[in-house]
């Protein structure tokens, strides 16, 4: 068995010109039918903050010993218990910290769940929910996380397919303690 525990703490954070890094990502699913067959209409997966009062993306500080694919990669375990393959960068948006007025540099990837975990490092203290991406779109608390979906939903649909984009980073995901 392998026991998985969220980071704490910002003294190992990225800074970039004094703002803090923070990384996430936008997890993502084919919808299934009841029947179970795949459709081509996607699900996104958002998860209430610590307090419950709003609902977002998985996202954090992206700390000192990792690179980025692997930081977005971590959140999506630690908030949301979901594993997949990290894609390519949707963005990087400056936004102002609600809860601490100052700027942080947010970076947001596409991960196409592969796994989705029944027991993981905050389930204690969060929900998570898959929804229709217009329905995120409402949801979804931060302005730059909507238009990290935006440009998430853009690539998806501009794909000759609409299959999920072939290009990936496989990062290995589980710490153990």
């Amino acid at each position: 068995m392998v026991c998985v525990v969220s980071r704490t703490g910002r003294q190992f954070q990225r800074y970039n010109k004094g703002r803090r890094q923070v990384v996430g990502c936008i997890p993502y699913r084919l919808k299934i039918s009841t029947d179970g067959t795949i459709s081509d209409e996607f699900e996104v997966l958002v998860i209430s903050s610590q307090k419950g009062h709003a609902l977002m993306f998985p996202k954090g500080g992206w700390e000192l010993d990792e690179s980025v694919e692997e930081a977005a990669s971590r959140e999506s375990l630690e908030e949301a218990g979901v594993i997949g393959n990290v894609e390519r960068q949707l963005g990087k948006w400056d936004f102002l910290s609600k809860s601490r007025g100052t700027f942080y540099e947010g970076l947001m990837f596409p991960m196409l769940v592969k796994e989705e975990l029944e027991l993981w490092p905050e389930q204690h203290l969060r929900q998570r929910m898959w929804m229709k991406v217009d329905e995120a779109r409402e949801a979804c608390r931060d302005w730059w996380m909507k238009e990290a979906l935006d440009v998430l939903i853009h690539r998806l649909s501009s794909s000759p397919s609409m299959k999920p984009m072939e290009e990936e980073t496989k990062i290995p995901l589980i710490s153990t303690c």
